[in-house]
């Protein structure tokens, strides 16, 4: 026995002389061993994305074992859904949904396994916004177990987040049926709550806005009524509440304003003059119905006038207005010392969108003569 022990302790002085002498090649580089570390299978923090079976055997054959095909169902299922629990961990919710997928694909007898694949997957689901698919994996989760609290924590929440807060409210109350004191049941269904009563609350102020709307509509209606002011019909036959439904007097137009009758029963009007000779416009946000045209033009065209007047010849006492009857396609000159009341009252002027409009020129005016020639113009004084 004394010589075996003596050829084994001559043996190992041997080998590890040689050791000393001869440099161990498979060792970690000093400078990267993290990054070599990671590579070995069994101490990687994150997989690949693809595991190609050449490149990587090593892993390839840890994922065999992991989910292999001879493993029961049940076996396989539990393995992708602690994958997907180690990606849910990562917050690298596509892949955890990937995994979660994969075990309820192994269709296993454990309805709590899967009723918790499907949880989890809404959790992933509802971490990237999927609210309703989220919300269908929680009710696919409660009808394999209808006590799965988790289940019922993640729907209600689902319906927090798609404005459904009636079914959020019931399913806390299902949820805190099973657990009277579960703490996010208990705070998710006083957000429910408060939301509920907020949106009711909305809603009741838009139903408000709205009758107070349609009542204003109705007195537009009335005053045009009375006043004999006739509206540009599209189509003959056409109702006249349609039109003003349809092209801006109840709703704001293209300029962002609308008649309004104020305090005092006046029609206010949204009115654009058109200066053709230099292709200009001037909006008028609110046009009295009894204000003269002439009090606009003195308005506008005072000491500073605009400056594509290079002539300086728009002033008041120069200007002539006309309105446009496109159904006659003649044109009828109004004498400015008239209200945009008696304009709008002419048996041919026709309210277009909501906004009255005139054309403006200088009287006797070179293009003024050229634009009429041709055209059927008569004066309405």
């Amino acid at each position: 026995m004394d010589s075996q022990h003596q050829e084994n302790d001559d043996a190992m002085d041997a080998f590890m002389d040689k050791f000393k002498a001869q440099k161990y090649k498979g060792a970690f580089n000093e400078e990267s061993w993290e990054e070599e570390f990671e590579k070995i299978p069994m101490f990687m923090k994150n997989a690949p994305s693809e595991i190609n079976p050449e490149k990587t055997p090593e892993l390839a054959c840890l994922q065999s074992i992991l989910f292999d095909s001879d493993r029961s169902p049940e076996e396989q299922a539990k393995s992708y859904k602690d994958e997907g629990n180690e990606y849910f961990k990562e917050k690298d919710y596509k892949k955890a949904i990937n995994s979660y997928t994969e075990g309820l694909k192994k269709k296993c007898k454990d309805p709590e396994l899967n009723a918790i694949l499907y949880t989890n997957r809404a959790a992933a689901q509802f971490y990237l916004g999927n609210n309703r698919s989220a919300l269908t994996d929680a009710i696919a989760a409660r009808k394999l177990k209808p006590d799965h609290l988790k289940a019922l924590i993640r729907g209600a929440l689902c319906y927090i987040e798609i404005k459904n807060y009636p079914e959020a409210l019931n399913w806390c109350e299902e949820g805190l049926k099973i657990n009277p004191t579960e703490k996010k049941l208990l705070e998710t269904r006083t957000k429910a709550d408060k939301l509920q009563r907020a949106a009711e609350r909305d809603a009741r102020k838009m139903q408000h806005a709205e009758k107070k709307k349609q009542s204003q509509k109705e007195s537009l209606f009335a005053a045009l009524r009375d006043r004999g002011i006739q509206l540009y019909k599209q189509n003959p036959g056409e109702e006249e509440r349609s039109e003003l439904s349809h092209d801006g007097i109840s709703s704001e137009n293209a300029m962002g304003a609308e008649v309004f009758l104020d305090e005092n029963g006046s029609l206010n009007w949204p009115v654009l003059f058109f200066y053709p000779e230099h292709t200009q416009t001037d909006f008028i946000s609110a046009f009295h119905e009894g204000t003269r045209f002439i009090d606009h033009l003195n308005e506008m065209f005072n000491e500073d006038l605009p400056p594509w007047d290079t002539e300086r010849k728009y002033q008041a006492q120069n200007l002539v207005v006309y309105f446009e009857d496109e159904e006659s396609e003649s044109f009828y000159q109004v004498d400015p010392e008239k209200t945009l009341l008696e304009a709008l009252q002419h048996k041919r002027f026709r309210v277009k969108a909501g906004m009255p409009s005139f054309l403006i020129f200088v009287k006797d005016s070179a293009f003024c003569i050229n634009y009429f020639s041709g055209r059927k113009v008569y004066k309405f004084t």
